[in-house]
C-alpha cells in the first residue's frame, strides 16, 4: 500500500475511534482544567502592582558594579502570565528604555516559562525554561544560549549561556539574579546583572 494512503487509513481510523470515546457531559477537558488558575498562577497575581527597582550590572568578574537607580516595574496579568513592563520612574534622570519580560508555570510541561525584551542592549528577545518547579521558593531559568556585542568598539559576537534567579524574602520585596559563562575558554561564571524590588505603596 503506498505510504500516503496508509498514513490516510491510519489518521481517518484515529478520528474515527475518537469520535466513538465517551465523554461526560460534566468532564471538564484536559484544556479546561490546565487552564484554570491554581496557586502558582495566584502567587504571580499577588506580584501585580508598581515596583521601585535597583538595576546592578557587572560587566566583568571582580568589576564594580554599575548602579541605575530611579526605576520603575509595572506588572499585570495577562490571564495566568505576568508581565513586567520596567521604564525609568517619570522625571528621573536614567536614560529612557524599555524592559518587558513574561514568566509564566506551564502545567502541562511541569515548569516556567520567562522570556525577556531590553531596548538598551542590542540582545533580541531572549527565552528561558526552568527544568521543573520552583525549589525553596526559588525560581531557575536557563536562556537559550546567544551571542554577546561585548562593551567595547568592536562586535565580540561571543556567545555567552546564563541563568535567571527569581527570589522573594517577603510580599514587598524581589530579586532577580543573572548569571553568565562567556564562550572565552575561562569556563568562570559571574553575577552579571541583578534588579532588585521593593513594592509601592
Amino acid at each position: 500500500m503506498p505510504r500516503l494512503r496508509f498514513a490516510l487509513l491510519v489518521v481517518t481510523s484515529a478520528l474515527s475511534f475518537a469520535g466513538n470515546a465517551p465523554v461526560s457531559a460534566n468532564e471538564p477537558t484536559a484544556a479546561q482544567r490546565m487552564s484554570e488558575p491554581g496557586p502558582l498562577e495566584e502567587m504571580l497575581a499577588k506580584q501585580t502592582g508598581s515596583w521601585d527597582v535597583v538595576a546592578s550590572l557587572w560587566p566583568a568578574p571582580g568589576a564594580e558594579p554599575i548602579v541605575a537607580r530611579g526605576l520603575v516595574a509595572e506588572r499585570t496579568m495577562i490571564g495566568p502570565i505576568l508581565q513586567e513592563i520596567m521604564k525609568p520612574a517619570p522625571g528621573g534622570k536614567q536614560p529612557d528604555f524599555t524592559r518587558i519580560d513574561y514568566l509564566n508555570f506551564d502545567r502541562v510541561e511541569g515548569r516556567w516559562k520567562y522570556v525577556s525584551m531590553d531596548t538598551r542592549f542590542p540582545v533580541s528577545i531572549m527565552p528561558a525554561r526552568s527544568f521543573g518547579p520552583a525549589t525553596d521558593g526559588k525560581i531557575d531559568v536557563q536562556f537559550e544560549p546567544q551571542g554577546f556585542v561585548g562593551f567595547g568598539t568592536e562586535v565580540e559576537g561571543r556567545f555567552m549561556v546564563s541563568d535567571m534567579a527569581i527570589s522573594s524574602s517577603d510580599v514587598d520585596h524581589m530579586l532577580k539574579e543573572q548569571h553568565v559563562m562567556m564562550a572565552n575558554g575561562t569556563g568562570k561564571s559571574w553575577l552579571f546583572v541583578r534588579y532588585e524590588y521593593t513594592r509601592r505603596h
